[in-house]
């Protein structure tokens, strides 16, 4: 998954103004909003990408960011919120968002750009750098969340946009595969901490592994059960 090396920082106080919470049409459990619907509610006459990223949370390893442009002529069934569907049901709609959308893109922050910026500002860089791989540019660009990366066109934060909008749905799937792969990948490297298990989050298991083993290079070093152990802090 390769990184541009290209930043500038990200303001959030600049873009404070576009960040406002917007609730597409269609009640929460619907069906989430069609690109139709979209294009209709921002009087939009051009493509929309969803944006969503995965790996804000856990102690190790990138945060993910995929960006989706969705194909109305060829609709993907049962798209939701990543979080909500078995492992099977994602991997399932991975090839199909892979084999069907319009275009697609998933970038990644580094776990040094994390240690860096602030995980924040990483995940927002690798929303915009989602975005920036996209083969085809979108009029409008729906993030999930309450956050955006500066990007030259129109955008908007969507909270709990991944199951409010079809193409964020989709941005979700990919982003959570995507990492959850290479989780599983960085458990053949490093077997003693769980990976494929826990997916890097702060479980029991991955503390205790932690306190066992110390930190490996995957480790982010700026969250505070890693700075613990690093600093030889016990619980």
């Amino acid at each position: 998954m390769p990184s541009r090396n290209s930043f500038s920082p990200e303001s959030g106080a600049s873009r404070a103004s576009l960040s406002r919470s917007v609730r597409p049409a269609g009640r929460r459990g619907q069906t989430p909003a069609s690109l139709q619907q979209l294009a209709r509610q921002w009087e939009i006459n051009g493509l929309i990408a969803g944006v969503d990223e995965a790996g804000r949370g856990p102690l190790a390893g990138p945060v993910l960011a995929a960006a989706v442009i969705l194909d109305e002529l060829h609709p993907i069934k049962g798209l939701a919120d990543s979080k909500k569907l078995t492992e099977r049901k994602r991997e399932q709609l991975f090839d199909e968002i892979r084999a069907k959308s319009l275009c697609f893109s998933v970038a990644q922050a580094s776990v040094q750009e994390i240690d860096t910026l602030n995980i924040l500002q990483a995940t927002l860089l690798a929303m915009r750098r989602a975005v920036e791989g996209l083969r085809l540019s979108p009029k409008l660009v729906l993030v999930d969340g309450n956050r955006l990366p500066v990007l030259p066109m129109r955008a908007e934060a969507i909270v709990k946009g991944d199951a409010l909008v079809a193409a964020i749905s989709a941005a979700s799937i990919l982003a959570k595969v995507t990492r959850d792969r290479w989780c599983r990948e960085v458990d053949a490297v490093y077997p003693a901490y769980g990976f494929a298990r826990h997916k890097g989050y702060g479980t029991a298991a991955h503390l205790s592994a932690l306190q066992a083993h110390g930190a490996c290079p995957v480790h982010r070093t700026s969250f505070r059960p890693v700075t613990e152990v690093l600093q030889g802090v016990t619980p």
